[in-house]
């Protein structure tokens, strides 16, 4: 079964972070999804841009508005994701934890949907 791992950052708590902490727990995080996508377990893994280089879009009556930078201000952000294989949400919850980000925002685990089953339910 899939998963999405989202990492939530709150730029205080990095900030807040010791010199060189914020270094060592990447380059721990970094070794830890190259051990995951050698079992097999981490499919992709990204990091987002910081949330000022965003834009939105919403579409309301036929009208497109966008939107520079974060539609809302928040102490988190998303900034990046792992897409992880395992049994059920309790795997998943063992791999999100060996992740060192709970520390610095949260860390969100969701199912992933199989589409192609989306799909079929709605005849497309």
């Amino acid at each position: 079964m899939k998963f999405l791992v989202m990492i939530y950052n709150d730029d205080a708590l990095i900030e807040a972070l010791p010199d060189g902490e914020y270094a060592t727990m990447m380059r721990g995080c970094l070794q830890h999804a190259d051990q995951m996508r050698a079992d097999g377990k981490l499919m992709d893994s990204q990091m987002l841009a910081p949330p000022a280089q965003s834009v939105s879009l919403r579409t309301r009556s036929g009208r497109t508005t966008f939107l520079d930078g974060p539609f809302a201000e928040a102490k988190e952000y998303l900034g990046g994701f792992n897409l992880i294989e395992a049994a059920d949400m309790d795997e998943a919850l063992r791999i999100a934890q060996e992740f060192p980000w709970s520390r610095t925002g949260r860390i969100e685990v969701r199912p992933v949907l199989d589409f192609e089953a989306v799909r079929k339910h709605f005849d497309a």
